[in-house]
């Protein structure tokens, strides 16, 4: 057997019982809820954005932008590999598929580091916002959500997307108000946003270098990287062809503008570099407004961390379904996580994602962030790797979303994120790299030795609706 996966084609064991297949029960407007509810601008905007505040000082809005002009290419990867390869494991299924399975099965652990660390981050966040009702330790507060979130992803696809429909509603609310009481309330001109300056440890303004920025770009891509929910998706989007795509440059859009706008507002809002590089937003709005303003928005955004752990479940599991159904476990564990539940949901995987989240929550936030960072960036250099074979042999022809200016782009991302790998800070490379040469050990003496029956990407047979 070949070390690369014919598409689309599914590969199964010889013997054994079929791969379970997920519902197609959304279309391309409960996808682009879901999946914006992944990316949760508002709860990205108020908790991860701070710490961009904080190193780059009035360069947050420069390094989003660039972060986001840099994730329009990797969207065109996805959109093209997405549609190519629509299968609930994502970037694994991918690259597996187009560039062989051990860059297919390096990119699985990657992302698997990603999806279980994210939602932990985010929702140890809940409380901030929960501060002007309850205090609430921050461990405490995301492991709550953390529970909350798992019981909700045990329910229906189709239902989850209202309830996170509703929920992103009200973030859009409070990233809005954000961006008119930054602007009412101008302190500078948006010349600012040109003239790079922060605070050093010692509290005296420093100007911003490149190289911060670029260091500062693994945090930029982290938050608007939610968009490639909708290809973990894709095994239960309707018409996968062409919703895939329009669901990855949708939500990239506007999860860019609700982002992008409330940071340049809060840079030209914030009373002075001190406030700005706090990263204390719920103050500022309080200042710009009144106790019950600052109270509303805060509780709009704790609401809006419920929603992304939600969303980040589901989409987690999906993730651990597909890679059990692939065969990437001993079997009674490949057993277990593809189990689907009385809604359809992979249960069993479900709770493995929520429950180690929950404890997840108790682990420094600072590691858990550079950690991600890192993981981030070596996942999209390898889906951009990936997209250089996407026509190559049978995939030439293949029915598939086709990006423009290829090979160009994959060709420009991979140059770039091995910059941004190179700029990151040596104990999150370290701590990253031990656990991909953990699971390179895997690949080495468990799954290639039993190639035939081990790490079988399946395609679902109506890729093609």
């Amino acid at each position: 057997m070949t070390d690369t996966l014919s598409a689309p084609h599914a590969l199964a064991p010889q013997t054994g019982p079929v791969p379970q297949k997920l519902k197609r029960s959304i279309g391309v407007v409960g996808g682009t809820l879901l999946t914006l509810s992944c990316v949760t601008p508002a709860s990205t905007l108020f908790v991860v954005v701070p710490d961009l505040f904080h190193d780059v000082g009035t360069y947050a809005a420069l390094t989003i932008a660039i972060g986001s002009l840099l994730c329009i290419g990797v969207a065109f990867c996805y959109s093209e590999l997405g549609t190519l390869i629509p299968s609930a494991g994502g970037e694994y299924a991918m690259v597996s598929t187009l560039a062989g399975r051990l860059a297919g099965w390096l990119v699985f652990v990657l992302s698997l580091l990603v999806v279980m660390i994210v939602p932990p981050v985010i929702a140890m966040g809940t409380a901030d916002y929960l501060a002007p009702l309850v205090h609430i330790p921050a461990p405490l507060a995301g492991a709550g959500v953390m529970l909350l979130a798992t019981l909700a992803g045990l329910l229906d696809l189709r239902a989850n997307a209202w309830i996170t429909g509703i929920f992103l509603v009200l973030e859009v609310i409070a990233a809005a108000v954000v961006a008119v009481l930054g602007f009412a309330h101008s302190e500078r001109g948006v010349t600012a946003l040109t003239h790079g300056t922060t605070l050093s440890d010692g509290g005296t303004p420093t100007t911003v270098t490149a190289m911060m920025v670029v260091s500062g770009l693994a945090i930029a891509l982290f938050i608007t990287q939610g968009f490639s929910t909708a290809v973990y998706l894709s095994e239960e989007l309707e018409n996968p062809r062409k919703n895939v795509a329009r669901t990855v440059l949708a939500t990239l859009a506007i999860s860019t503008a609700v982002i992008l706008v409330p940071v340049i507002a809060i840079t030209v809002g914030a009373p002075d570099l001190a406030a700005l590089t706090s990263g204390d937003i719920s103050g500022m709005i309080t200042a710009w407004s009144n106790s019950a303003v600052g109270t509303f928005v805060s509780l709009c955004v704790a609401l809006a961390i419920i929603n992304a752990g939600i969303v980040m479940v589901i989409q987690n599991s999906r993730v651990l379904f597909a890679s059990a159904r692939d065969k990437a476990w001993p079997e009674p564990v490949n057993r277990g996580l593809s189990r689907l539940g009385r809604f359809g949901s992979p249960w069993v995987a479900t709770l493995l994602v929520g429950l180690p989240g929950a404890a997840l929550c108790f682990v420094n936030l600072d590691t858990l962030t550079g950690v991600i960072g890192v993981a981030v960036t070596g996942m999209y250099l390898l889906v951009a790797v990936a997209a250089l074979f996407s026509r190559k042999g049978e995939h030439r022809v293949a029915a598939a979303w086709r990006m423009p200016l290829w090979p160009a782009v994959p060709v420009l991302l991979i140059g770039v994120m091995g910059y941004v790998m190179y700029m990151q800070d040596v104990e999150y490379l370290l701590w990253t790299g031990g656990i991909v040469a953990v699971a390179t050990l895997y690949w080495a003496f468990y799954l290639r030795p039993r190639q035939d029956t081990r790490w079988l990407v399946t395609i679902p047979e109506d890729a093609h609706l």
